[in-house]
């Protein structure tokens, strides 16, 4: 039976690392970030795929920095090492040591969106598919040689928690098909197009802040490119608002790009963008309050959003 290491993290590894241990291959070690202090309180709280390993009665190893801790990894002597949103770079001499390589469930159609973040990227560029590639690991980050892909539509209102998990159940099934084509040398490794390569670097704070000069399309594409997580934000009378969720409006609208115009119900109110179109608003976070929906926020008072009052300012 082929040895399996493998390495993730987040919800999205946890199919994946689900998909091997369902297989005819067995799951020898689970290598995953540390536990991290989560939420207002701080509880120290272990990864996804810790958890879901531990049911299983897999061993768990948690290196802080994997560069300088890697041996106890080797001692498994894996076959194969399969990466799915692990966090941290491979070592060279991790790369070279399993028979089969070292592999990686990425969430792009490699050589687009390189990176940590290729599904927030993939719906902020508008894009209409994205998917899935599994790949063989290089030094170069997300460099490798690619093994199979397999393409996932976007629909017109899927966000990054929706195609997270699309993409988390299709790399799950991918990879399944792929390890014993892998094992059996029926695969043909094919060179990624190094001009074609396009980069989705992590979201930085600046990157999250709505600029209402934008097109109302582009703006949409941006709320739901962050949406539900880390949220895009906007300022309201001098305070951070996160806006969850909204609507465009291709109706055509006179007032400078953020201004909240006249046509305000209880349950949306809209904003101008640069083109004269609209957003329309419908579920927002204000300063110290939790998420609500604008019919939430606007009971009791509709004068809590003021027409003429210009958003991002």
């Amino acid at each position: 039976m082929k040895r399996i290491v493998f390495m993730g993290t987040p919800d999205f590894s946890v199919p994946v690392l689900k998909s091997v241990i369902d297989s005819e291959y067995e799951v020898v070690l689970v290598v995953s970030q540390p536990d991290r202090p989560k939420g207002r309180k701080k509880v120290i709280t272990p990864p996804p795929v810790k958890t879901e390993a531990e049911k299983y009665g897999i061993p768990v190893f948690q290196p802080e920095k994997l560069m300088h801790n890697y041996e106890a990894i080797l001692d498994y002597q894996p076959d194969l090492i399969v990466t799915a949103a692990y966090g941290q770079i491979l070592p060279k001499a991790l790369l070279d040591a399993p028979k089969f390589g070292c592999i990686n469930v990425h969430a792009s159609l490699l050589p687009e969106l390189r990176g940590g973040a290729p599904i927030h990227y993939a719906i902020m560029q508008g894009k209409e598919e994205t998917g899935i590639t599994i790949m063989y690991m290089a030094e170069k980050l997300d460099a490798g040689d690619i093994l199979m892909q397999r393409s996932v539509i976007i629909e017109e209102k899927d966000h990054v928690g929706s195609m997270h998990d699309k993409l988390s159940q299709t790399g799950a099934k991918l990879l399944v098909e792929c390890l014993p084509r892998l094992f059996s040398n029926e695969l043909t490794p094919i060179k990624q197009e190094e001009a074609k390569a396009t980069f989705a670097r992590n979201i930085t704070r600046e990157q999250e802040k709505i600029d209402w000069t934008k097109g109302n399309r582009e703006i949409y594409n941006h709320i739901r490119g962050l949406h539900p997580w880390p949220v895009a934000f906007t300022t309201y009378e001098g305070k951070i608002m996160k806006i969850w969720w909204a609507q465009m409006d291709d109706s055509l609208y006179e007032g400078q790009p953020g201004e909240i115009i006249s046509k305000v119900s209880d349950e949306a109110f809209i904003v101008v963008c640069g083109d004269n179109k609209g957003i329309k608003v419908t579920e927002i976070q204000p300063a110290g309050k939790k998420r609500m929906t604008v019919k939430e926020y606007l009971q009791g008072s509709m004068d809590r959003i003021k027409q003429g009052k210009v958003m991002g300012h």
